[in-house]
């Protein structure tokens, strides 16, 4: 997978304010402010560089207000890192392919994981099949 890299600025331009803030400054949306995803079988791509992240089927309802999913399309579409603010220690999610922060990952999830991955919406954008 080629790395997209791009500069401060070219970030600001392509986003607005809120996905700027979320992916590249590491922000969270409030909760409940993207519960109106479509249903449909499809793929949640990065709204930084496009890249598959999630697909509809790992989709679940955690009721925290923020779009939940078991696992990524595939391991390689996701790293991890610690992230340490607010006083805890929680393991930070992002875009394998552009570094865009997407939320974070939690032990608290569904069957076959067990993993919550805690998405920010306003960081993806949703391509349905066909």
């Amino acid at each position: 997978m080629d790395k997209i890299v791009k500069s401060d600025a070219e970030w600001r331009a392509e986003l607005s304010d809120l996905a700027y803030k979320v992916t590249r400054k590491h922000g969270t949306e409030r909760s409940g402010t993207h519960d109106n995803f479509p249903k449909d079988p499809g793929t949640f791509n990065c709204v930084c560089c496009g890249a598959p992240l999630f697909d509809q089927s790992a989709k679940f309802e955690s009721g925290t207000g923020w779009p939940s999913f078991y696992q990524p399309i595939s391991p390689e579409a996701v790293g991890e890192s610690v992230d340490r603010k607010f006083f805890m220690k929680r393991t930070e999610v992002h875009c394998a392919r552009c570094e865009a922060h997407l939320g974070h990952v939690f032990p608290d999830g569904p069957q076959p994981t067990g993993l919550r991955y805690c998405m920010n919406g306003v960081a993806m954008t949703f391509e349905a099949d066909g």
